[in-house]
């Protein structure tokens, strides 16, 4: 479950971005409590490009080496659309389980 939502997360840092750089990423993970380490992100990265879902361009970075900054395509979108409808219809279920629950 966490895969799954994880990358919910990370398509929607991406989506609010033009271009965004992982350890952006990471630092807005962060800032909410969701702690990823780059051996996680980056391969996520990857597979979610080989799927369609992003797109990266090359930039030079004053620190010396280029730097991959990715970018959503509109079928990362698309799938981003149909991610967050998921989440919230599982999220409105779960809660349904929550207040139904009898006290002990």
């Amino acid at each position: 479950m966490r895969k799954g939502v994880l990358e919910l997360c990370v398509l929607s840092i991406i989506a609010t971005h033009d271009e965004i750089y992982p350890a952006t990423i990471r630092e807005q993970l962060d800032s909410v409590g969701i702690e990823v380490v780059e051996g996680t992100l980056y391969p996520m990265l990857m597979r979610l490009k080989n799927m369609g879902y992003l797109t990266y361009t090359w930039q030079d970075s004053n620190a010396g080496a280029a730097r991959k900054y990715y970018k959503i395509t509109d079928t990362g979108r698309s799938v981003l659309d149909e991610l967050q409808q998921s989440w919230r219809e599982f999220v409105s279920s779960v809660d349904k389980l929550f207040v139904s629950a009898p006290a002990d």
